[in-house]
Order: C-alpha cells, then structure tokens, then sequence
C-alpha cells in the first residue's frame, strides 16, 4: 500500500508491518522516513537490527540468511537491505519474490530502502509482492509551489514558527537541497530558542543560498512556463559546473519531445494517446506542463528553437560565434514563454 512520507509515522502508529519499502532520490525524507520505521520497530519492542548493504557481488543467500537465523534474545529484528539505486537483478528479484513469499513463517521486519522505482519496476512481481504485504513510501523532491508550506511545517519539528514569507525566502535559497534546509533550521531553533515566530529578516540574515538544481529542474520550470525561475536555476546550474552541453541535451530533448507531440496531435490524437506514444512515455504528473508549453509553443516557434539549438552546438564545439550562455539563457526563456538575452543583439544571434 503507497503510504507519502509525511503521512508514514501516522500509518506506523496503527500497525507495523513486515515490509516497508522507501523508494526516492531525496535524502532528507528518505532519510526521515526509514528513522520512523526504526522508531516504530523499537516501540514495538524489536531491538535486534541486521543491516546489509547491496553492493558490487552481493550474494542474496544472505537475506534469506538474516531471515532465518535465530536470536538468543530476541524472537523479532529489522532487517535493513540497504540498495544504493535501485536495480536488482534477476536473482536480487528472486530473491525479495522468496521473501515475500515466506512472510508468513516470519515475525521481521523488512526495510527495504532504495533509489526511486518507476513504473515498470512496480509492476514487477517482487514488488507486487512485498507491496500487498506491507508498505510502499515514494519519496519525491518537494513541488516548488508547495515547498513554502513544507518547509513551515517541517520548522514545526524543531519548535520554530515560520512566517511564510519566511518560509519561501528559506525555500528560494535551499531549493533542491533539503538537508542544507533542515541544517538551517536547526541553526535557526538554536540561534532563536522559544522564540515565537521566525520572519524574513532572521531568514535573510543568516541563511545562505544553498540551493541546487539539475537539468530536471530546468526542463520542468521551462515547460511550466515560470519565467522568473529559468535564470536563477541556469546560474545555479553553471554554479555547480554543469556543462553546457548537457543543458543543451536536456533542452534539445523537450524541443524533440514537444515536436513529437504535436504531430501525433495533428494526425488527430487525443494528447493522452501522443504522451504515452513518447519514448519513454510522459508521466501523468507532467503532462499538464507539456499541455500548457503546446499551448504556448506552435510548431513553427518549436522549429525555429529547435535551429537556434543546432547552431548553440555549433558554438560550444567552436564552430560558430555565438555567445555560449546567453543563447542558453535565450533558449531556455524562449521554451518558457519569455524574451531572451540576445533580442537586441545582431539578427545572426537571434533565434528568429
């Protein structure tokens, strides 16, 4: 059963089951939520843990091995299986299937804690398995709309009362790094103990712009069409030495991508046939941002970005004088629906 992380420690509380499965690439819930199965475990009188870390030639024996191995003083452990991603292998499936299948025999607990599964991995039939048995918490980076209101919630947990515009000032300048967010409120519960709420000002003067983005970020924020964002996140990108080739990839991809979807959308399909007709096939959860760039974008725009992002190629290969970041600032504005950097200079830097 899908439990989300901030609702885990409330569904532990009713009942511990014998599988939790924390899925994600966001460290600081995932690691959040694999601490409120051990507290749960631990309230529930298991004090016995075995932690096995999957890595290079794991032998898989080795699970069925913790399983099955007897304590002197204790009947229960939790037994951590600690993946660093989030592939098995045909034996690691085998083996997580035989689990599931001898659960019945067995009074463990199972934290099965990994990096973020898609759909075809939770179709497969250990983890049809493991999930009807117990609990599944997909661990997602926190929606920039709603991180405002996250972060308030989470400075709750340290008895501190955020404004929220102080909240979204915190969030602006941690976006994409919520560890580096948790540190500064835990800086901020010590700085201002009892204190009865935290503003903007305490935010601008002592937290540091700590955020981080990828070329994930990037893409969704251009697709969005959320302007303002699209310079910040490039200067964080380039921040962290990203190389411009890649940004030229991820943006090239979405051109692609977009193109794609509006011819399947002039032979006259529905958009929900051209998204999964996509290789790989559009979430549902980002479909309304592409619907909306579809609006924003006719094809002939798309084609036109589409030349502007050859010739970038062109230029970070040496082969055309064009101003390297400026174009990708242009690009990037010009996929979300605004005016780029290079509209005043010579028409041959212009995307046209």
């Amino acid at each position: 059963m899908k439990v989300f992380a901030d609702k885990l420690p409330e569904a532990l509380t009713k009942k511990l089951p014998p599988v939790v499965i924390v899925a994600g690439d966001e460290p600081l819930q995932h690691r959040d939520a694999c601490d409120a199965v051990r507290s749960a475990a631990r309230q529930a009188g298991i004090e016995e843990r075995e932690v096995l870390h999957v890595e290079g030639q794991f032998a898989w024996s080795r699970l069925y091995e913790a399983s099955a191995s007897l304590s002197l003083f204790a009947s229960r452990k939790l037994i951590e299986l600690r993946l660093a991603g989030s592939k098995l292998g045909q034996e690691g499936a085998q083996a997580l299937k035989a689990y599931a299948d001898g659960l019945k025999d067995s009074d463990n607990i199972l934290l099965l804690a990994m990096g973020r599964l898609d759909f075809r991995q939770q179709k497969s039939a250990w983890f049809q398995a493991l999930d009807k048995a117990g609990l599944f918490v997909p661990v997602w980076p926190v929606d920039p709309s709603r991180l405002g209101f996250w972060l308030r919630d989470q400075a709750g947990r340290h008895g501190l009362q955020l404004d929220l515009d102080a909240a979204r000032l915190l969030g602006e300048r941690t976006e994409g790094n919520l560890l580096a967010a948790d540190q500064e409120l835990q800086k901020l519960a010590l700085m201002h103990p009892g204190a009865s709420r935290i503003t903007p000002r305490e935010i601008a003067g002592g937290v540091e712009d700590n955020a981080r983005f990828d070329v994930f970020t990037l893409m969704d924020t251009c697709l969005a069409g959320d302007r303002t964002r699209v310079p910040r996140i490039l200067d964080g990108l380039y921040g962290e030495g990203v190389d411009a080739t890649l940004i030229l990839w991820a943006l090239t991809r979405e051109l692609r991508t977009l193109l794609s979807l509006h011819q399947h959308l002039d032979q006259g399909q529905s958009f929900e046939h051209a998204c999964k007709a996509q290789k790989p096939a559009i979430f549902e959860k980002r479909r309304p941002a592409y619907q909306q760039a579809l609006n924003r974008l006719p094809m002939k725009r798309l084609h036109k970005l589409l030349l502007f992002a050859q010739r970038l190629d062109l230029a970070i290969k040496g082969a055309a004088a064009l101003p390297v970041k400026d174009g990708l600032h242009d690009l990037s504005l010009t996929l979300a629906g605004g005016r780029g950097l290079l509209a005043e200079m010579p028409s041959s830097y212009r995307i046209g």
